[in-house]
């Protein structure tokens, strides 16, 4: 199927093993689709709109985004690599991920609030000035994921694990840790830290 020629809206279809890498299907609107094992490796996605739509066993290493909306959609076992989500469309923007790779993606100044990630690697993912308010990180590896002057109010980080989040450059009121994973926020500090 060559989804560059399908009609600029669909709706209510389903797509499978469907492969676009490195093609162009901008300008696009697609609404409550399901796609399983497509490809869409360095494809441009610019204004495209994806409305309550799931992603399952997808490529979208290095897909561009630009002006792309998202509206609750979700992305489960999805390779996401070095994706911009900070020049996605702001006004539709809301997902969830589980069981993702979203390593060296980047959110910066994005509003994330209540956004789910489960069993995701986020290594080395840019979460600078981005409001993470009441989301959910569990059982993430959080590896070199940078957070400066991020929101991390009601942040749920019990499950989290490799982060290293300063305390003095964040605001964490009320951020849910565990007493296994407090270490990640005194890495500045040079702790030796041992457990009994």
């Amino acid at each position: 199927m060559n989804l560059s020629i399908e009609p600029s809206t669909r709706q209510n279809n389903h797509f499978e093993n469907v492969f676009i890498a490195e093609e162009d299907l901008q300008d696009r609107t697609w609404i409550n689709c399901e796609f399983i094992r497509c490809n869409f490796q360095g494809s441009d996605l610019s204004g495209n709109n994806f409305i309550e739509c799931h992603f399952t066993d997808c490529d979208f290493t290095q897909t561009k985004l630009n002006g792309t909306g998202f509206r609750e959609v979700v992305f489960s076992n999805c390779k996401i690599n070095d994706v911009n989500f900070s020049v996605c469309n702001p006004f539709i923007f809301s997902f969830s991920f589980n069981e993702c790779v979203l390593d060296h993606a980047d959110f910066h100044e994005t509003n994330l609030n209540k956004t789910s990630f489960k069993k995701c690697s986020l290594i080395g993912t840019n979460f600078e000035e981005t409001d993470l308010t009441e989301a959910i990180f569990e059982n993430c590896d959080l590896d070199g994921a940078r957070f400066i002057d991020s929101i991390l109010e009601k942040t749920d980080f019990r499950t989290a694990h490799n982060f290293n989040i300063d305390p003095t450059l964040n605001r964490l009121k009320r951020s849910k840790f565990s007493g296994s994973n407090l270490i990640g926020l005194l890495q500045r500090y040079k702790l030796d830290v041992e457990y009994n």
